[in-house]
């Protein structure tokens, strides 16, 4: 009886990571740095804009959240996933809507697929970019007038703000470490550089 329980609790292990395990601390972080995050972005949203103007907050960014401060450890939680991904998907998007706007079904089922392709290609797949790419094809008016500016403003300022929240909030403790690898800037730069 004993022997199969291990092994059951070994199996479980490979299906869930270790952060939706039942440990307080580790939600009170989750909660403070999403708070932060999206709360930062709600706040210079409504500064800056019009109570009716959504431009910082995108739905995407939601789902970037659970990621970046549930699952600090996964590797699409990485900050070459988290920014490279979403401006890739962006930009993809962008392009789409302006090869095919009428067409919203074919813009958008197109901008999501090659969204994904070219995540995997450049392996910085983030799972909420594809979300960012398919807002661009079917946002609101405000955001498809943006044209490629929606890569920098919403985009590419809020992944920055969610990203330096991150860095804030997942090392504050030694139980946490974000990014997973500390030399990912050193890796980046000499590959790409």
């Amino acid at each position: 009886m004993r022997k199969r329980m291990r092994k059951h609790f070994r199996m479980a292990r490979y299906v869930f990571y270790k952060e939706t395990l039942l440990d307080p601390i580790e939600h009170l972080w989750t909660f403070l740095g999403s708070f932060a995050g999206i709360g930062l972005l709600g706040f210079l949203n409504s500064y800056h804009l019009a109570p009716t103007d959504n431009l910082f907050l995108i739905g995407s960014f939601g789902a970037s959240s659970v990621l970046v401060y549930g699952l600090i450890n996964s590797p699409l939680a990485q900050p070459r996933n988290l920014i490279g991904g979403h401006i890739l998907c962006a930009i993809v998007g962008v392009t789409v809507h302006k090869l095919f706007p009428e067409q919203l079904w074919l813009s958008g089922a197109l901008a999501v697929s090659l969204a994904i392709v070219l995540m995997q290609i450049t392996k910085t797949l983030h799972p909420p970019g594809g979300a960012t790419a398919l807002i661009a094809t079917i946002g609101s008016e405000k955001i498809l007038n943006l044209g490629y500016f929606y890569v920098l403003s919403p985009v590419l300022s809020g992944v920055l703000i969610l990203f330096t929240v991150a860095l804030v909030f997942n090392n504050i403790t030694p139980h946490r470490k974000y990014p997973a690898n500390k030399s990912w800037f050193k890796v980046w730069k000499r590959k790409y550089w």
